[in-house]
């Protein structure tokens, strides 16, 4: 990464999850990351987890090479009419926001290399699934942000126009895996252990699963197959789960998850 520095602008949980697994992965030493926040409490919090932090978006941008703006998409006009006289071509512009394109990007601050990326919260232990959608980049651009992000987890990029989606399963599917194991590590109270071991097992057994379909070559159904026998207890309680819609309300939340984004977006133009 040489000497770049990158500002965050908007010190949320994705934006402090970037500066953390930054750091975490080695890439960047806390005194090449700025983060801004208005917030007293949220800078006072971050100040104490050795972040350089400021109220200034301004001064934070022009003094670096990499921006991530990292806000609410109701903030993005805000923050752009802030930062839009002092970005220039010598920056690259990292956009988290849901919703906002390309095109919205390039309205307020012209033909600037940027990117559209779709982490999740697992930044700060370097295991995020980021979507990438590059626009002006030449390769050694997109080189160095995908260096970054590969370093944080895993990278993927894709069309814009699936964004919304990688948005869906990416980000807001953290929260969906977390609530199966809150109601799995439930179980495990009701039929005999106490929450720390129960959950203990739980996330092990989780994490498990998501490495041999991440390291392997069989789909999840090949890897149900392997440990369901005929009249055994496992099929038992995979039909009562799907008896229940377990399936059905997974699919249901995320395609709920993926209309209201288009909604958010029709509002905001």
């Amino acid at each position: 990464m040489g000497k770049q520095r990158i500002a965050i602008l908007g010190g949320g949980n994705i934006g402090t999850a970037l500066a953390t697994g930054l750091i975490r992965s080695k890439q960047f030493d806390a005194g090449r990351i700025t983060i801004t926040e208005k917030r007293e409490s949220q800078i006072s919090s971050l100040r104490k987890s050795g972040f350089t932090v400021t109220d200034d978006n301004r001064k934070a941008v022009s003094e670096a090479d990499i921006v991530v703006m990292s806000v609410k998409p109701q903030q993005f006009e805000a923050l752009s009419e802030d930062i839009k006289g002092i970005i220039t071509k010598k920056h690259i512009l990292i956009s988290t926001i849901t919703g906002v394109s390309h095109k919205e990007i390039e309205s307020v601050f012209g033909e600037v290399a940027n990117v559209r990326i779709m982490p999740n919260t697992a930044l700060e232990i370097c295991e995020s699934m980021t979507c990438i959608s590059f626009r002006n980049m030449n390769k050694e651009q997109e080189y160095c942000i995908t260096g970054i992000f590969d370093g944080m987890g895993r990278t993927l990029v894709i069309p814009e126009d699936l964004m919304a989606a990688a948005t869906v399963i990416g980000a807001c599917g953290i929260a969906f895996s977390l609530r199966f194991m809150r109601a799995m590590s439930q179980g495990g109270i009701e039929i005999g252990f106490n929450a720390e071991i129960s959950q203990l097992i739980t996330a092990q057994t989780v994490k498990g699963a998501a490495r041999l379909i991440l390291e392997g070559t069989n789909h999840p159904e090949k890897e149900i197959d392997r440990v369901t026998t005929p009249q055994g207890i496992t099929i038992s309680g995979l039909n009562e789960m799907e008896h229940q819609g377990l399936s059905s309300a997974v699919i249901r939340g995320l395609t709920t998850s993926y209309k209201k984004i288009g909604k958010m977006h029709s509002r905001s133009k």
